[in-house]
């Protein structure tokens, strides 16, 4: 594979998420570094592709925000629901199925192998790398996830996950189990 190209300036990452940096509060550095991390992983998967840019970019910025505008830690219908909407509300142009598909799938375990696969599964396994910390590598280099890592750090992401969890759950165990049956797709 060919090397990881990193971009530190998303406009339209920063224009979708003026809306919701409030709401997310303390949690939103975390995410949004987790945000940047992902499109990067998948772009790669893409070659970069130009045509697919905005759908990932946008794609990534909602695909968690149902914890967030929904306190649900069954979050991904919520946080397709805001995609969705945001898209025709702000005349985004973005074909709204392939939107929700890249969000309902990124948790998906085995492969996606539906319609627009290319896109679903640069998402999917993207999300895979960095919701394990890079332990699920799906074909980048270690170095090559150390580099993001390093240009778009942690910044207390997973940790904000977990806390999340317990605050919704009543518990971490209870919401780490709620989570994973909310969330996770075969």
């Amino acid at each position: 594979m060919p090397e990881i190209m990193i971009k530190t300036e998303r406009p339209f990452v920063e224009d979708l998420f003026a809306r919701y940096e409030v709401l997310i509060g303390r949690d939103f550095p975390g995410y949004r570094n987790h945000v940047y991390r992902t499109i990067t992983y998948a772009m790669h998967f893409l070659g970069n592709a130009k045509e697919h840019e905005r759908l990932v970019e946008a794609a990534f910025v909602y695909h968690d925000i149902g914890l967030w505008t929904d306190h649900e830690l069954a979050y991904l219908e919520p946080s397709e629901a805001v995609a969705v909407s945001d898209n025709q509300k702000l005349g985004l142009g973005l074909d709204p199925d392939l939107l929700r598909a890249a969000i309902h799938w990124h948790h998906k375990i085995f492969p996606y192998t539906g319609p627009h696969r290319a896109i679903i599964e640069a998402c999917r396994k993207a999300d895979w790398i960095d919701a394990s910390k890079g332990m699920l590598r799906k074909g980048i280099s270690r170095a090559a996830i150390a580099e993001v890592e390093s240009e778009f750090p942690n910044l207390g992401f997973h940790d904000s996950l977990m806390r999340l969890a317990k605050d919704y759950g009543g518990s971490t165990l209870v919401g780490s189990i709620k989570v994973t049956l909310g969330i996770v797709k075969w």
